[in-house]
């Protein structure tokens, strides 16, 4: 009988402690999405075969789809002071991949080729014509390979402060697939999750990898990268699991190699290993061409966007 009680208790201390984590999950995730900046953004919705996508468009002209970098926190707001100058030549796309942002963040392993797949879709049924890509770091092999994949739908293609294509590479490990495992458990995953990208997390990221000047970064812009992480029960925890496996890794040397398109890379100088990986890129394909930004980190066309169009209209204009 006290062996059934212990049990008994032991159980019921388990419940009360998974049900208190609960509580706390959803306490930070309606703290993380209080001032709901996402569900004042207006967009459509491209209702793909994994989950809906979301996106904005504006303007007129030769189209451009922007693919924001591939993490957790990043969304189309990436490219919000670039947008307008942009539009005025080109129809100007704006998505949120799978996991991020408005867009549907399913329970599945994120992978390189699954947002190829996207890419591709999404200009063939909804840009309906041959469209340039703009691509910031991790997402930049996601444009690499779209392209490889159907070559036949994208033009120029522009990286910003692409990933290293050596790190890229790297396979997911025994180790790294645990790790992948826990992340997506249903309250003890979140709970890890909402640890590991919290307020102050997202702020250590703009000062020491995003932004170059520090008094360039405003609580509101702390706030939507914050937001857009906990959005939708914090399941973005699902992309962050697979991007931390290196899931969402391939190699992209070979593709490199194959392609015909022209690439343009803007680097932040202000970071030593976006110069390092840039030069990796004309190092395997010398016809590429780089542009460095003085001041700059990983996110030049949100912190420094007219110098960014400055550059970038270089490389538009010229074609």
């Amino acid at each position: 009988m006290k062996t059934k009680g212990k049990i008994i208790t032991l159980t019921m201390l388990t419940a009360a402690t998974t049900g208190a984590i609960y509580v706390l999950n959803k306490a930070r995730e309606l703290a993380d999405t209080a001032e709901s900046i996402f569900s004042g953004i207006d967009g459509e919705y491209y209702n793909w075969r994994f989950g809906k996508v979301f996106y904005t468009k504006q303007g007129s002209g030769k189209p451009i789809l922007l693919i924001h970098d591939l993490n957790a926190t990043s969304s189309h707001y990436e490219w919000m002071n670039i947008v307008n100058d942009l539009s005025k030549t080109n129809t100007v796309y704006a998505i949120d991949l799978l996991g991020c942002g408005n867009s549907d963040k399913p329970n599945l392993t994120y992978t390189n080729f699954l947002y190829v797949q996207l890419i591709n879709d999404f200009i063939k049924n909804v840009i309906e014509e041959k469209a340039d890509i703009i691509a910031t770091s991790e997402s930049s092999a996601i444009a690499i390979m779209a392209c490889t994949n159907n070559a036949e739908l994208i033009d120029r293609i522009v990286l910003v402060n692409p990933v290293s294509p050596i790190s890229l590479a790297k396979n997911p490990t025994k180790r790294s697939t645990i790790v992948r495992d826990l992340i997506n458990l249903p309250i003890v995953g979140t709970m890890l999750y909402n640890i590991l990208i919290r307020r102050t997390t997202v702020e250590n990221d703009f000062r020491t990898k995003y932004y170059y000047n520090p008094d360039n970064i405003t609580d509101k812009l702390i706030s939507t990268y914050l937001e857009s992480s906990h959005i939708g029960e914090s399941h973005s925890k699902y992309l962050y699991a697979s991007i931390v496996s290196k899931y969402t890794n391939t190699n992209i040397m070979q593709s490199l190699n194959n392609m015909n398109n022209s690439i343009y890379i803007i680097v932040g100088n202000g970071n030593p290993e976006n110069v390092l990986a840039a030069d990796q890129y004309q190092n395997q394909v010398p016809a590429i061409e780089i542009v460095s930004m003085e001041n700059s980190k990983l996110l030049p066309q949100l912190e420094l966007p007219k110098k960014f169009m400055e550059q970038l209209n270089i490389f538009l204009e010229s074609k």
